[in-house]
């Protein structure tokens, strides 16, 4: 069985639909969402769903993945955010992949919900970097079986890069699955910020990463905040804590 574990803060506007097209689309999939303190009423919007899981957990998106993935009886993990829709057969394309004894785990390509040129642009470059680096974010939906998620630790308890660091650490595990299908993400944060001062800024954290700068100094560098997920004064939400980011593409 397939356990999907969704980390959220304050997504009630993206996650009825998430749960809905859920429940149509993978109706043999555990369902569990991991709340990290929201007050819009996410919590509520989610007990309207009788077959989805709900727990909450210490703010910040890798304690709450692993978090759900401690409760989860499924034999693989999916991780995907509330803003991110699963394409028609994904459930079964996750299975098919993990057939494959040397696969361990992999992630789908990724679109966003803009039809602006320019996104379609990064999201072709996102895709290519992926399957050429091995690297994934969590815009894309990464998937692991959930023996090989054990054996690594889960994810490390960082505020930021923890898609990163968790890829890197997965690929030496075994043979990685770049899914064509396509998840369709938010391109809010893009559009909110720039497409191109978004990109510069991803790869410089990227970057810094890197070359040794500790994720808990660029998550204050660059939202303003402290360590714990907490908002800073520039406003951003973060990716210490579950909400939108542009992910570090």
């Amino acid at each position: 069985m397939l356990s999907v574990v969704i980390p959220v803060l304050d997504d009630a506007a993206h996650l009825e639909r998430l749960l809905a097209d859920l429940t149509r689309t993978c109706r043999e999939a555990e369902v569990i969402v991991v709340d990290g303190g929201s007050t819009d009423g996410t919590q509520d919007l989610v007990r309207r769903f009788p077959r989805v899981t709900l727990i909450e957990a210490e703010r910040g998106r890798a304690r709450q993945m692993n978090a759900g993935a401690r409760v989860a009886t499924g034999r693989a993990l999916l991780f995907l955010h509330a803003d991110t829709t699963l394409p028609p057969g994904a459930q079964g394309a996750i299975q098919d992949a993990l057939r494959s004894p040397g696969v361990v785990g992999g992630r789908f390509d990724v679109r966003f919900d803009s039809p602006r040129p320019i996104f379609k642009l990064i999201a072709t470059m996102m895709n290519i970097r992926s399957r050429l680096s091995g690297i994934s974010t969590g815009d894309q939906g990464i998937f692991v079986r959930r023996d090989t998620f054990e054996v690594m630790g889960g994810y490390a308890a960082i505020p930021l890069m923890e898609d990163v660091e968790f890829s890197r650490r997965l690929k030496r595990q075994g043979r990685l699955a770049c899914l064509r299908l396509r998840v369709t993400t938010s391109a809010r944060k893009w559009e909110r910020e720039g497409a191109l001062r978004t990109i510069v800024l991803m790869w410089t954290l990227r970057l810094l990463y890197a070359v040794g700068v500790r994720p808990a100094r660029l998550h204050r560098w660059y939202y303003g905040g402290h360590a714990d997920g907490s908002a800073g004064a520039r406003g951003f939400p973060n990716s210490g804590n579950p909400r939108k980011t542009a992910g570090t593409h």
